[in-house]
């Protein structure tokens, strides 16, 4: 009942920091949110404004208009009846005329400009209104995951308490976390990222539409779109650590080498891959547990050993599941660290068997200081209903 205890306390820690990050989310959405809102309050009292203008304008047109149809039949008269007005009467007329041509021609320049401003800021205003939309949609999925972690999972710890067989407890636990990765992974997959990338063409847009001008609104966009590429970015890594979308498409084997891959651009530490026998494993939980085996080893070398190369060995057969993790880093004294005591570093190697032990298989941690660690994990592979017997480990290999 201790370790269960200990494992609700875990699972408890764990959903509030969880929390607390969804939280800090939540901020920064409303900061953005809010920032977006006043763009379009700006841009509402800014078209106000210039259709006031406009309208105005348009009322000085039609004025010079009428006053330029008038001076062309005044001029046109005393053209004709030069007999009657003088020469200094024709000069008035004409240079009346003409002055009202040019103000006109001024006039209608002006209006025709308001109209191509008035144009444009209307599309930055409904491009606007549509990035605030998506925003507060964004806003309103964010809120809805963290009032469903706030609320239903918070009963996860009396729901531990009853369960008695403590196998039984980690596998649906296993099961129930990577069950609910993989429908956060497909619901931040279909909803924010599909979101921010449309959000990241609109502000594309808006640029390419602003490129003869500047101004605060073409900089706070720019700053915009660089923030939900960087949203998105990090949505993307959220879902493959979430849950490897590949281990149900393509399998354990190709999902382990894209990950080695990955890893070793990160890193820059060689990770040698070795498929001794591989066939198919049904088992969902089985696969996934040596994934984030695998995952939480390769995190270690990274993190503690100061490695620049690791070795993994894979053997999948009918009966028995099989790995050897190997590096050539600083290693440990195992007599010290104990892979059970998470106050003493052994954290990562306590989830590793964890999963093991929870499926029935054997974890074994050889290392010498300055000779690199070795992990050796056994999984039977087959439902025995009882105690399985002890599978054979490929140490040698």
């Amino acid at each position: 009942m201790s370790s269960i205890n200990m494992k609700s306390a875990e699972i408890n820690e764990i959903l509030k920091k969880t929390i607390k990050a969804i939280e800090e989310g939540k901020q920064e959405i409303f900061e953005i949110l809010e920032t977006v809102r006043d763009e379009c309050n700006k841009l509402k009292e800014e078209l106000e404004q210039l259709q006031d203008k406009i309208r105005f304008l348009i009322e000085e047109v039609e004025i010079l208009e009428n006053k330029e149809n008038i001076s062309k039949r005044i001029l046109s008269r005393v053209s004709r009846e030069f007999s009657v007005y003088t020469e200094e009467d024709i000069k008035t007329a004409y240079e009346n005329a003409n002055n009202l041509r040019i103000k006109l021609a001024l006039k209608r320049h002006e209006e025709r400009n308001l109209i191509k401003k008035r144009t444009d800021l209307e599309l930055r205003l409904r491009n606007a209104q549509d990035i605030l939309k998506r925003a507060e949609n964004l806003m309103s999925k964010v809120g809805a995951a963290f009032d469903f972690l706030s609320g239903d999972l918070e009963d996860i710890s009396d729901t531990l308490e009853n369960i008695n067989q403590r196998s039984m407890l980690g596998k649906k636990i296993i099961q129930a976390q990577e069950e609910e990765r993989q429908r956060i992974a497909m619901d931040i997959h279909d909803g924010p990222a599909q979101s921010l990338t449309n959000a990241v063409i609109k502000t594309e847009v808006c640029e390419r539409l602003l490129d003869m001008k500047t101004g605060n609104a073409k900089t706070e966009i720019q700053e915009l779109k660089t923030i939900l590429r960087n949203s998105i970015e990090d949505i993307r890594k959220i879902i493959y650590n979430l849950r490897p979308m590949a281990l149900d498409d393509v399998g354990l084997v190709p999902t382990i080498e894209r990950y080695i891959n990955n890893f070793y651009n990160d890193t820059n530490i060689e990770v040698d891959f070795i498929i001794i026998s591989q066939i198919d494993i049904d088992d969902k939980i089985k696969k996934v547990a040596l994934f984030r085996i695998i995952q939480e080893a390769l995190n270690n070398i990274q993190k503690h050993s100061g490695a620049t190369k690791a070795k993994i060995k894979i053997e999948l057969t009918e009966k028995n599941l099989s790995l050897v993790i190997t590096d050539n880093g600083v290693g440990f004294d195992t007599e010290r660290l104990k892979i059970g005591d998470r106050s003493d570093g052994g954290f990562g190697l306590f989830n590793m068997k964890e999963r093991v032990e929870l499926l029935n298989g054997r974890l074994e941690v050889k290392s010498k200081i300055n000779h690199g660690t070795k992990i050796i994990v056994n999984i039977p592979n087959e439902d025995l209903g009882g105690k399985n017997e002890e599978n054979k480990c490929f140490d040698s290999r």
